[in-house]
């Protein structure tokens, strides 16, 4: 997809701090566990240590005393992280100290920063990158928060809530400030609301909006000088869309996530064998992520087209590669090279393609197996509120009990039809709810689930009285009309942000749903440029705004999502596409990525008790490690001179006996008259030396020479 990859701006920012902090000079890198994460995701380590590293170290860990090298400090902007630093500084672990935050040190640990004399003293430079987020694609961004959603939307959480959206809106605004964007910002007001967190998205925008002007007063070269028409940010909560979550999705990216047994966490891996039933192999976890090109090109391909490309793009890397392909020709020298140079880059390309290949062929096999095509029928025709034939559907209650019924069916999938039903409805009678469980032969327990929709917005009980019509989909729903020929009946329904992504584009967003936290602007503002270099388009004949679809030579305007609570891949996908179609740079960020397993279960979570939920809140604060602030032991004294028993000479030593002989050591006597001689001859030698001593020494005084006259 053309655009600019917020990956990459990561990494260029992260790197360029790296470099630009003393040129020429040596140094370590000194990082904490989550800011580790953050490089990780984006940056190599050749990369880091080609800019005069000499080491990558973490802050927690015991290190040596390097008190002649510079340190670079690229931290997190957290209390127990502080302590780590500051422990560093009091020992004077190195020389000098370049100190780098991955977003905004809050005011009372700058505070503490700012009294310390060891700071002033060791600190050389001091910045804020604003880099405080993770991007898992070229445009789609998570905060790796799944407890962002109980803490939004759990009852016994309301405490929690103010410092959290702080929290979001200061990391939405690390992003603004990546992309050099100063936005627009429009939020979700729901038309009818009926929960207590129908305001959550108007709070959170006006955090955001005065964040940003206070980042703008204190940076006066942002937003940066751009040609680009001025970004928009739009601010939305899982509530505006919940069939979303819920829908079997046939894209393959969706369907892979929601049916296949990957290993999610800082990275996603899939095994195949994990798959298969019956294999006692453990296999290989493989990655699949950016770097797989083949998952780039064809994660958003409907399941019905993905097999035959993936065949037709094989035969077409095989005809890249003749050296490897049979042949009966007898190999030759050059041949053999040829086949040796290019063997990683086809190793790594068959692998690949045996991975999708085995992923395509395993989803598949679910799809048969759960009657996946029956379902998926009517979620959307639930979903859409029109048939196959985009007509008012007829007897829609008993094709979901006839689905809830078929033993085929798994019991995730009739939990998921039963919440669909009581969307499309607007509620239901309390006893027919308890009708549908049976049939379902639920737990009592994922009613849970279906009670706590209306924690989100959701009417779950109707009266007999209640003459409310079936609900009318504001957004994600089509006129009726024929459908293309090319659309298969299984994926009518498109989510809720595509369309209101493409109702901002052709500027007909309605601004009672979305309005603008500084509503006296114009609504047309959020597709002209940047006030400081666009103001021509105020005095051209024809209206910015009314340009739905710029042309390619134009730079593209920047639209911004959020999406508090969680997003979905079928979203995802739909902010590609709008992309690719209105030649605009959509990027979706996002506390985490839900699946619809996932979604069930913190919704059902909603009910239990906090204590349960293991919210990084309620958890022990982390402290810095005791290590670090133990007094250096002092250095080991020299090693003394090595002593060594006279031994070797124990053999010529004699020991008197006390008669006429003596002993040696190894138990003979001898002769005293010997020994007499033998001392006798021995002294009479020691004298003679002394003797030619003697007469050395005179001659050296000139005893025997004449005086010279």
């Amino acid at each position: 997809m053309a655009g600019t990859s917020l990956t990459g701006i990561q990494q260029n920012i992260i790197l360029e701090t790296i470099r630009g902090t003393d040129l020429g000079e040596w140094k370590v890198l000194i990082l904490d566990g989550g800011s580790r994460k953050l490089v990780d995701g984006v940056v190599g380590e050749d990369d880091i240590l080609g800019l005069n590293v000499t080491n990558i170290e973490q802050i927690e860990e015991r290190r040596p005393v390097n008190k002649e090298m510079d340190a670079v400090y690229l931290l997190s902007p957290l209390p127990h992280i502080l302590d780590c630093l500051m422990a560093d500084l009091e020992r004077r672990r190195y020389r000098r100290t370049f100190l780098v935050w991955t977003s905004l040190l809050p005011l009372e640990l700058q505070s503490r920063l700012d009294r310390s004399a060891m700071a002033k003293q060791q600190i050389v430079h001091a910045n804020v990158l604003n880099v405080d987020y993770y991007p898992r694609e070229s445009h789609l961004i998570t905060l790796r928060d799944p407890w962002s959603f109980p803490t939004l939307f759990h009852p016994a959480c309301n405490h929690l809530v103010r410092q959290h959206m702080e929290d979001l809106a200061q990391k939405i605004v690390s992003l603004c400030v990546s992309l050099g964007e100063y936005p627009t910002i429009r939020y979700y007001s729901p038309r009818k609301p009926s929960h207590e967190a129908a305001i959550l998205c108007s709070h959170l925008a006006r955090f955001v909006q005065t964040q940003l002007d206070q980042y703008a007063k204190y940076n006066t070269d942002f937003p940066p000088v751009s040609p680009r028409p001025r970004g928009l940010l739009l601010i939305a909560d899982r509530s505006l869309d919940l069939f979303a979550p819920l829908l079997h999705e046939f894209t393959y990216q969706a369907m892979v996530h929601d049916l296949l047994p990957l290993t999610e966490g800082d990275k996603v891996y899939y095994n195949p064998a994990a798959s298969q039933v019956g294999n006692t192999e453990k296999g290989k976890d493989q990655e699949i992520g950016e770097k797989d090109s083949i998952w780039v090109k064809f994660r958003h391909l409907h399941m019905k087209d993905l097999l035959d490309e993936l065949v037709k793009d094989f035969n077409a890397f095989k005809a890249q590669n003749p050296q490897f392909a049979d042949s009966e020709n007898q190999a030759t020298i050059n041949s053999i090279k040829d086949m040796l140079a290019g063997l990683p880059k086809f190793q790594q390309g068959k692998e690949a393609y045996s991975l999708h290949l085995s992923m395509t062929q395993d989803a598949m096999n679910v799809f048969q197996e759960r009657r996946l095509a029956d379902i998926a029928s009517v979620e959307q025709t639930l979903a859409t509120g029109l048939d196959e034939d985009y007509k008012k559907p007829k007897n829609l209650a008993d094709q979901v009990i006839r689905l809830l019924d078929d033993d085929a069916v798994e019991f995730s999938d009739r939990l998921r039809l039963i919440v669909q039903y009581l969307l499309y409805r607007d509620g239901l009678l309390p006893t027919d709810i308890q009708k549908l469980l049976a049939h379902a032969r639920l737990p009592a327990q994922d009613s849970e689930v279906i009670y706590n929709l209306e924690l989100l917005g959701a009417s779950v009980n109707r009266t007999l009285k209640d003459s409310r019509p079936v609900a009318n989909h504001q957004f994600g729903k089509r006129e009726a009309q024929a459908p293309p020929s090319n659309e298969s009946g299984l994926s009518r329904f498109e989510p809720a942000l595509k369309v209101i992504l493409e109702e901002h584009c052709r500027g007909a967003l309605d601004e009672t749903i979305f309005p603008y936290t500084k509503p006296h602007l114009d609504a047309a503002e959020g597709l002209l440029g940047q006030e400081h270099v666009s103001q021509a388009s105020l005095r051209s004949a024809k209206p910015t705004w009314a340009r739905t679809r710029p042309s390619n030579t134009e730079p593209r305007q920047r639209i911004m999502v959020f999406m508090a609570g969680g997003a979905t891949y079928s979203e995802s996908r739909a902010c590609y596409e709008v992309s690719q179609a209105l030649n605009k740079d959509v990027y979706l960020a996002t506390s985490h990525m839900l699946t619809p397993s996932l979604y069930l279960r913190q919704v059902g979570d909603l009910s239990v008790d906090r204590r349960r939920l293991d919210l990084p809140a309620d958890r022990p604060k982390p402290r810095a490690p005791d290590h670090l602030f133990e007094k250096e032991m002092p250095p080991p004294p020299p090693p003394a001179a090595s002593y060594k028993p006279p031994v070797e000479s124990m053999h010529q030593m004699r020991i008197n006996d006390g008669n006429a002989h003596q002993m040696s050591v190894n138990g003979t006597r001898e002769d005293q008259s010997s020994q007499s001689q033998t001392a006798s001859s021995a002294g009479g030698k020691l004298m003679k030396d002394r003797d030619k001593e003697g007469e050395k020494k005179k001659k050296k005084h000139n005893f025997f020479s004449s005086s010279k006259r």
